[in-house]
């Protein structure tokens, strides 16, 4: 048990910010039922040659990759509308869809464009959106992302989250002579570019609360340290290389602290706050046992961790002030680890030893229940998206690391496939600006 908890607090690298080709690929393998029929008409363009971005294809495949939508194929369409008052709710409605996406791509006088946008019930005839987004044309598809969220929002009455990232570490190659890359991505796979290259482990990815800036760990020069990159700028500061281990950082909410695994003087692990002000420290944790893989609760009062205090993995808590002891709060099974809490700070995400594999589940924070989502032999690594309605975590299949997301009730399950490397550690994204 001990070694294994240790692993978790390896890792990485060398700053760069260069552009890669391979990218992830979405393949839903499980959505839910009854999916909710939408048409995504082409959007209207009217100057000379061809559109710089098919935002309606982008929107389209957003809402499917939900797997909570059906969009229907633009060659069983009868009709081409730009605007809600030329939707004919009668036609959608003999193509047996519920909601139609119409909307025009405008080219403006500055270079930057307009995307134009509403949304149709069919069923009622009623304009339910229309708004229009100013973007520039290296930002159109991040435009149809927000509108596929805004669609998304206005039928689910949940925010979507297309417009988000994920980090996520890619390994190339064999040891001795492999190749570690931190990379951040569109929550879809596309765009991916590399944060951090080293030829040394690379783990632990954390997003600050504002989404410019990622936490990790680095073993450069055989020493463990916790590094802050800002995405933007390229620049990293170093802000732990205590003696010991220096592992498993996340950010506060408020983006002034990170709460940290370090072994210290006495050689025991424990969990920390580190102030990145002016880096005083802060034990929030003091036992013999391990303890590790923190992360705070959404109103930061509360920091949740792994602990083997009890004789096997729990997930126990502790307030951020340290005035009380560590709470227990995973009771069901002999293992559960690595927690990450719900954006509304109801339930946990933690690995769970479930019939002999390591899956992912919720635990009910009030009810102390857990419910098993995934059916994967070695999953690990949780990650709520922002809206809380996905997590996606690292798993095996045909024998190497790739990604996968899963729905918190388990209907929707999705694979992200990628290049021929080792895919691992994944981390959402904020809702970004």
């Amino acid at each position: 048990m001990k070694h294994r908890l240790l692993a978790v607090l390896a890792v990485v690298a060398l700053a760069v910010a260069l552009p890669v080709q391979a990218q992830l690929t979405v393949q839903i393998t499980q959505g839910v039922e009854d999916p909710i029929p939408v048409a995504v008409v082409p959007f209207g363009w009217d100057s000379a040659g061809a559109a710089p971005h098919d935002v309606a294809a982008t929107v389209a495949a957003d809402l499917e990759r939900s797997g909570r939508f059906r969009a229907l194929p633009r060659g069983t369409m009868i009709d081409f509308p730009q605007s809600a008052a030329q939707v004919d709710a009668a036609d959608w409605r003999l193509l047996k869809v519920d909601y139609v996406v119409v909307g025009r791509l405008l080219p403006r006088a500055d270079g930057r464009f307009d995307v134009q946008y509403e949304l149709v019930n069919v069923l009622t005839g009623q304009r339910l959106l229309g708004q229009s987004l100013p973007a520039d044309a290296g930002a159109l598809k991040r435009a149809a992302h927000r509108v596929s969220d805004a669609v998304f929002e206005r039928i689910l009455g949940l925010k979507g989250a297309f417009a988000t990232r994920i980090a996520y570490v890619e390994v190339q190659g064999r040891a001795p002579s492999r190749t570690f890359r931190l990379m951040v991505a569109d929550a879809d796979g596309a765009n991916p570019r590399v944060v951090v290259q080293s030829s040394q482990p690379i783990m632990s990815p954390a997003w600050s609360p504002d989404g410019g800036s990622l936490a990790y760990v680095s073993f450069e020069g055989g020493v463990s340290a916790v590094f802050v990159q800002m995405l933007s700028s390229g620049q990293r500061v170093r802000v732990s290389a205590r003696a010991g281990i220096n592992g498993a950082p996340v950010f506060s909410p408020d983006g002034r602290r990170l709460a940290l695994a370090l072994s210290r003087r006495d050689g025991n692990v424990d969990v920390y706050l580190l102030e990145l002000s002016d880096q005083s420290l802060t034990r929030l944790t003091d036992s013999p046992a391990i303890d590790t893989e923190p992360a705070f609760s959404p109103d930061g009062r509360f920091v949740y961790f792994t602990s083997d205090r009890g004789g096997g993995p729990q997930v126990y808590r502790a307030a951020t002030t340290g005035a009380t002891s560590a709470e227990r709060v995973t009771f069901e099974g002999p293992y559960n680890a690595r927690p990450r809490v719900a954006p509304d700070g109801r339930s946990l995400a933690v690995v769970t030893l479930d019939r002999g594999a390591y899956r992912i589940a919720t635990v009910d924070l009030d009810r102390r229940g857990s419910r098993v989502l995934t059916t994967g032999r070695l999953d690990e690594a949780p990650s709520f998206a922002p809206n809380g309605a996905m997590i996606i975590y690292a798993t095996r299949e045909g024998g190497r690391g790739v990604l996968a997301t899963t729905s918190v009730d388990g209907r929707v399950q999705q694979r992200l496939a990628g290049g021929a490397g080792e895919i691992r550690e994944p981390a959402w994204s904020p809702f970004l600006p």
